[in-house]
């Protein structure tokens, strides 16, 4: 198995960003063609099915990926949307429709020559990073594009790519990545793993293929892993769920992650 191969297998980052009540506006995940699927999640939408009587605030949980999203027929709006160390609002208009491509952890940066660390805890303008990308958007997705449209597009674009990317699976890199993933994020990556190499040059290697440090990314995957098991808020005062993934104590838990949320667990889960 190669290097984003395993990522994959040992990776599925959550993205709750609509809730039952929100009826009106709808977000969905399509997987890619099968031969991208080591190197991309998903493609998602985000779309009014309605128009809103008010803004819309879309909030985005840290997942430890990379996103390039954009509004079709909106030439404005595209971004590549970094690794974020804590979640990110958006105030939308009382109708839209955006929709984006979530790369998995080192991906991005393989396939465009780009430091992840320049496009972290921000979003940043395609047009001004990957012109002839912004460009094939623009051209080739219509603002009526359905979901299913959008795959097909972008699954054709990045089939066409991958033939002339050579990957680095450095096996220091995704040793250190595997560990962090098969722990859930419950260890100290730079003394509880034998890398080869030093803290700071994992920490340099995190940073460009990342975009934040094995520490960081460590939090946001202990964090990720929290939400995939939908915990109660009884469930987690009784079994004290916080201590299992590494937290020192409650106050610490819904701290770090309300930073990365937005709100606490017992919200989160409305429980």
């Amino acid at each position: 198995m190669n290097a984003p191969a395993a990522l994959r297998a040992l990776y599925m980052p959550v993205q709750p960003t609509v809730t039952a009540s929100d009826n009106a506006v709808s977000y969905m995940e399509v997987a890619p063609d099968r031969h991208l699927c080591n190197y991309i999640y998903c493609y998602w939408q985000l779309k009014t099915t309605q128009p809103l009587d008010t803004p819309f605030v879309y909030r985005v949980v840290a997942d430890g990926c990379i996103d390039v999203f954009f509004e079709p027929g909106h030439t404005s709006e595209q971004f590549v949307m970094g690794f974020c160390r804590q979640y990110t609002e958006f105030i939308l208009e009382p109708q839209f429709h955006y929709a984006g491509i979530r790369f998995l952890p080192t991906i991005f940066p393989q396939l465009f020559q780009v430091d992840a660390a320049l496009l972290s805890n921000k979003a940043t303008p395609l047009e001004s990073l990957l012109p002839h990308m912004a460009a094939f958007i623009r051209e080739r997705i219509a603002p009526s594009a359905t979901l299913p449209d959008i795959k097909s597009v972008l699954d054709h674009y990045f089939l066409l790519m991958l033939k002339d990317v050579r990957f680095n699976d450095d096996p220091r890199l995704y040793e250190a990545l595997s560990r962090i993933l098969e722990t859930c994020g419950v260890l100290d990556v730079e003394k509880d793993t034998d890398t080869g190499i030093s803290a700071r040059q994992l920490r340099r290697l995190f940073r460009f293929y990342v975009g934040d440090s094995p520490k960081i990314f460590s939090k946001v995957v202990r964090f990720q892993h929290i939400l995939r098991a939908k915990p109660s808020s009884q469930s987690l005062r009784q079994n004290k769920l916080f201590f299992d993934a590494g937290y020192y104590d409650q106050a610490h838990f819904i701290k770090e992650f309300r930073n990365f949320y937005g709100v606490t667990p017992s919200k989160a889960f409305g429980r």
